[in-house]
């Protein structure tokens, strides 16, 4: 096991760097403690899989520095790290038995044959394999494969790292939430350093104790599962975690208050000045159709309602602008005349993408 620290690691493909576009992975000073179960999430093309072929040794940053245990491994190759890797498509030799396959790795670093027996029950007994130990890996199915795959990496004890790539991809939906509470259960037996590479959020907050949100090769937050939800940092953060995503409208600031579409809505984050793109934030958990008659409240139009099971999602307009709010089954939903009640406490003011601290901008 190991404590990895990406020291300054910015990396570009091309030959030009002049501009920020031109950088697939923009300046990153993180620290993924030892024993830690991690996630990088975000979309295609966020800097992720780059992100992990850095650590991993199989591209070197064209600036900065990956350090294991405070030892720089920049210039290392990936043989030297002691690192798995749990693909999407599982990496296994289906010719071989399901015995074979975990054994390999070790064989092929000349472990004693007693001690790769032992070590090879060990892992088939946490991954639920001992029954099928005799059996040919070409007749199991995908998620059985990729349970394969997931032994070969921690079947060796020298690992200073597990990383897996979108391992659940190819794994059929009503199996994968199956394999995403053995992940998170072998973390907790092992107490490996685990990294999840994902751009689906309920993997990643699952199994995560900390998510790192990137977009554009940026992290945009890095937070326990509940900090995400309950306190984006960036709009980006709070549209792509959670169905619906946050709502985010246009705003001003006047006297101190944010005002949409000539409603004063109050924050939580209280400012006296902010600069650049206003906008407010405010999740649709956190919204509340007002009573029939009150006064208070941003005034809507209802525009549809779809029906989520256990709550009701509200689609809205305000001069334009889409609201979405949840309502509990039961709740009555007016024809004309509703209004929105924002919880203040929840309602935050955010400053090109970025949450404005309380207080303000300098």
């Amino acid at each position: 096991m190991a404590k990895i620290t990406l020291a300054g690691v910015r990396h570009s493909y091309g030959s030009t760097r002049d501009d920020r576009a031109d950088w697939a992975l923009q300046h990153l000073d993180e620290t993924w403690e030892d024993g830690g179960a991690y996630a990088l999430l975000g979309p295609s093309g966020c800097g992720k899989t780059t992100l992990l072929n850095i650590v991993s040794g199989l591209l070197r940053p064209t600036e900065g520095r990956v350090l294991f245990d405070d030892r720089d491994v920049t210039d290392q190759p990936p043989d030297q790290r002691h690192i798995a890797q749990v693909f999407q498509f599982p990496v296994i030799y289906d010719t071989m038995t399901v015995h074979d396959n975990l054994a390999f790795p070790l064989r092929n670093r000349g472990v004693d044959e007693t001690r790769v027996k032992a070590r090879v029950r060990e892992i088939a007994d946490m991954l639920e394999l001992t029954d099928m130990l005799g059996r040919r890996a070409r007749g199991l199915t995908a998620d059985g494969k990729q349970k394969i795959s997931l032994g070969r990496g921690l079947v060796r004890e020298d690992v200073n790292i597990v990383m897996f790539d979108e391992p659940l991809t190819v794994i059929d939906p009503h199996l994968k939430w199956q394999l995403r509470s053995k992940l998170k259960e072998l973390h907790q037996r092992v107490g490996l350093t685990m990294v999840y590479v994902t751009h689906d959020q309920t993997e990643a907050l699952t199994f995560a104790e900390q998510v790192m949100v990137m977009n554009e090769g940026q992290v945009v937050q890095i937070g326990t599962p509940v900090d995400l939800f309950e306190c984006p940092q960036h709009t980006f953060v709070g549209h792509f975690i959670g169905s619906p995503g946050m709502n985010v409208l246009p705003c001003t600031l006047e006297g101190g208050k944010a005002v949409v579409e000539g409603h004063a809505i109050p924050i939580a984050n209280p400012v006296t000045s902010a600069a650049g793109r206003l906008e407010i934030g405010v999740r649709p958990e956190f919204i509340d159709l007002a009573d029939r008659g009150a006064e208070t409240g941003v005034p809507v139009e209802i525009l549809k309602v779809s029906d989520a099971g256990r709550y009701r999602v509200v689609h809205t307009c305000l001069n334009g602008f889409v609201i979405k709010a949840l309502v509990s089954e039961g709740v009555e939903i007016p024809a004309d005349g509703a209004r929105l009640a924002l919880a203040p406490e929840k309602t935050r003011l955010y400053a090109d993408g970025w949450l404005v601290p309380d207080g303000g901008t300098p």
